[in-house]
């Protein structure tokens, strides 16, 4: 039987084999040779693309290093999602590796925030994780913590120390036994290239009569459509860290288990691929 640690373990060591390619607009000394990575899932895409980025400029003039930013197949990479959300909302159907293609000029101001240090990833990263435990807590337990703890948990997640990081963050997925559960779970649901960024609402992991809401529950509220009937053919797939969870999943157990570190559930919602 798996235990929890080994399913917290298993989500946090999740890689996704990339291949870099620098984009065809820039301009080099040389030939730019692909670069490979295994991109952490539960990370970010500006903490740990330094030796692509690296590898990179070595082909081109100081002069034309720009602000470096990431495309697949015309879509702009948001860095402030995470790597596992972007693959599965924009790539999760395709072959591997996940081709991902360099950028050093042209930024799109439009379509994605700046991001010259990592001190913004940081601050992205700290502000979800207190949005989450105000959901579930108050804030209340973020809120005791000290300054050390906070940092503890970004330095887990920035070196990829799964055991300094949970050493925190179990605290914030702690709540009383008799509750059941969280006060609200944090999710947001996902559609790849949807006008709206996310769909996040207050859902509570248990019922008014103290029934356990599952995954179902959730999407038959927030996104009805993902739900098929029994005689109709499925137009949906519920996607979270790449896997597809029963819909009788209870949701108090994917919030702990399934969240990226950032404490949230990010839900993909994937047309299911035709032949």
């Amino acid at each position: 039987m798996t235990d929890d640690r080994d399913v917290l373990r298993d989500v946090w060591f999740g890689r996704i084999p990339t291949c870099f390619v620098l984009s065809q607009d820039e301009i080099t000394e040389r030939e730019a040779e692909p670069y490979y990575l295994l991109l952490p899932r539960v990370s970010y895409l500006m903490l740990v693309t330094d030796k692509a980025k690296k590898h990179f400029q070595k082909v081109m003039r100081q002069e034309d290093v720009g602000e470096m930013w990431f495309e697949y197949e015309g879509v702009p990479l948001k860095w402030h999602y995470p790597i596992g959300l972007l693959f599965d909302l924009h790539a999760s159907n395709t072959a591997l590796p996940w081709n991902i293609i360099v950028h050093f000029k042209n930024f799109p101001e439009t379509e994605l925030l700046h991001c010259l240090t990592k001190d913004a990833v940081e601050a992205h990263f700290m502000s979800c994780i207190k949005e989450a435990d105000a959901l579930k807590h108050k804030g209340q337990v973020i809120n005791e913590m000290q300054k050390k703890d906070h940092k503890h948990l970004w330095m887990g997640l920035q070196n990829d120390k799964f055991d300094q990081f949970w050493a925190i963050n179990r605290k914030l997925m702690e709540y009383p036994t008799e509750e059941g559960g969280f006060r609200y779970v944090p999710f947001r649901i996902y559609q790849p290239l949807s006008d709206r960024p996310f769909i996040q609402k207050l859902f509570r992991p248990i019922s008014s009569e103290g029934q356990p809401h599952n995954l179902g529950d959730l999407l038959k509220e927030m996104f009805p459509v993902a739900l098929t009937s029994e005689d109709a053919e499925k137009q949906y797939q519920v996607v979270i860290h790449g896997i597809e969870p029963m819909l009788e999943t209870p949701l108090q157990w994917l919030s702990e288990h399934l969240s990226y570190p950032d404490n949230f559930l990010h839900i993909s919602i994937l047309s299911v691929p035709r032949d």
